[in-house]
């Protein structure tokens, strides 16, 4: 484990845009961002052909926590974290048992996260019907925001809310100055479509059609307008939404958007008959779709790029697309990912940057990190941006070797992680609970912490859940 009170390199991508300079580092944040010339000594060198990042926030991972750990978990989830760039992950309050519905659920994930941590986790918590009396104390317990479904989740422990209950939760968040972020799906639009059925992926993104976003989000917006709530659209696939969010948007309500690489990067052309490990909810659609969802990011309709990773075992990936889990693990190679088409597209690595490290870290009040400057967090990340690998599913860290990306060639390579000026090696557990400033802080999870196994319900296995249409969140 190396400690630096510096870094320099020829490239280093800070707000002002990229610049030789030497990152000062005391007490694991940056003190100061000075000339190249001016590092003391001792400072780690940055080979001349990588760049110096911040540490990326992904604000969209499903770590599943205790109760689905032959899914994932944080060791394997935050190690494959570190091995991405990424330095403070999000984790999604569905598909761990229990879900982080209220202050008790949260404690037992905090106490399961202790000791196993590379990198930096929050917690989002979930609005699900009945829980609005757990809705501020959960924030004020230091979660960064609410998740919500529009329509079943796929898991029973996390049901979704009706328009009702929706405008309740919005009502109560709005009271303290929290966000709802929503999985924006219709069910009667998608019980109006056909079935998913068989090993056709044309089927399976029919069974998901793309007005099945578009109501939902205005159904979103209308009680964003009668309640003001910060509203936040989760993972949008459907380009077809985006003049519903951008005229949002014109109007002043206090709405964002996510995408996530995988739409960005595949399309719908591109996946074989059979091939579940791009089975996702909503459906990765055509290269037309995915044309404009550039533009969207573009323009500033959608605001941020986080992974969506939604892992699941290899047996639950088996089937047709009716019976397979949607979910695509991809948390350690959404930098690559999107360097290779955003490369492709002439588009710098300061915005990629800006879409995945400070836009997540400004959506969930993680006001200390997402950027190189004096005062937050010395967290970085070392890329080579002409670097290129072929991806092999059975090297990546997650738990369970499924991968989209697989065989795929991608530029940019990640050599280095740091967490608050500690060089990340593997195995290393030096992560710590993040919480936004104004709440209460946890305690702190140090690396010699022990997980108390008795906090740890029975894993459930996907024979236990309903398996048809199951969505990723």
């Amino acid at each position: 484990m190396t400690e630096t009170t510096a870094i320099r390199a020829r490239r280093v991508i800070t707000p002002a845009g990229e610049r030789a300079a030497a990152v000062l580092v005391r007490n694991g944040t940056i003190a100061d961002v000075v000339a190249y010339a001016a590092a003391p000594p001792d400072a780690v060198e940055v080979p001349d052909d990588q760049i110096l990042l911040p540490g990326l926030v992904d604000s969209h991972v499903h770590v599943n926590e205790p109760g689905r750990t032959e899914w994932e978990g944080f060791a394997t989830a935050t190690a494959a974290a570190a091995a991405g760039g990424i330095t403070t992950i999000v984790d999604m309050p569905l598909n761990s048992i229990p879900p982080t519905v209220d202050v008790a659920a949260l404690k037992v994930k905090r106490a399961c996260a202790a000791g196993q941590l590379a990198v930096d986790v929050a917690f989002w918590g979930g609005a699900v019907p009945g829980n609005v009396a757990d809705l501020r104390p959960l924030h004020d317990a230091g979660v960064v925001g609410f998740k919500c479904f529009l329509l079943p989740s796929g898991v029973d422990e996390f049901a979704p809310l009706d328009p009702g209950q929706l405008g309740a939760a919005m009502a109560e968040i709005v009271t303290f100055g929290g966000l709802l972020i929503a999985h924006a799906e219709d069910a009667a639009v998608i019980a109006g479509a056909p079935a998913a059925h068989g090993r056709r992926y044309a089927d399976f993104v029919a069974s998901r059609p793309p007005g099945a976003e578009v109501r939902a989000i205005e159904t979103l917006l209308v009680r964003t307008r009668r309640t003001g709530c910060r509203t936040h659209v989760v993972h949008l696939a459907s380009a077809e939404s985006l003049p519903v969010i951008r005229a949002a948007k014109a109007d002043g309500l206090p709405v964002t958007a996510e995408t996530c690489p995988h739409y960005l990067t595949l399309g719908a052309e591109d996946v074989p008959d059979g091939g579940t490990q791009f089975k996702c909810c909503p459906p990765i659609r055509d290269h037309a779709n995915r044309e404009a969802l550039w533009e969207g990011l573009l323009d500033g309709t959608i605001d941020s790029v986080v992974s969506d990773h939604s892992p699941s075992t290899i047996e639950a990936k088996r089937g047709d697309f009716a019976q397979a889990w949607g979910g695509i693990a991809s948390l350690q190679l959404g930098l690559p990912a999107m360097w290779t088409e955003a490369s492709r597209r002439g588009i710098g690595l300061d915005r990629v940057v800006g879409w995945m490290a400070a836009a997540p870290a400004a959506l969930t009040g993680l006001a200390d990190r997402g950027s190189l400057a004096p005062g937050l967090r010395a967290d970085f990340c070392v890329f080579a941006p002409d670097g290129r690998f072929v991806v092999d599913q059975a090297t990546l860290r997650h738990r369970n070797p499924v991968s989209a990306y697989h065989g795929r060639t991608l530029r940019g390579v990640v050599e280095q992680t740091w967490l608050a000026g500690v060089h990340i090696e593997p195995g290393d557990r030096i992560g710590r609970l993040a919480v936004p400033p104004e709440s209460v802080p946890p305690e702190s999870v140090r690396p010699e912490s022990v997980r108390p196994e008795s906090v740890r319900p029975e894993s459930v296995s996907l024979e236990d859940e309903e398996r048809d249409g199951i969505p990723d969140g």
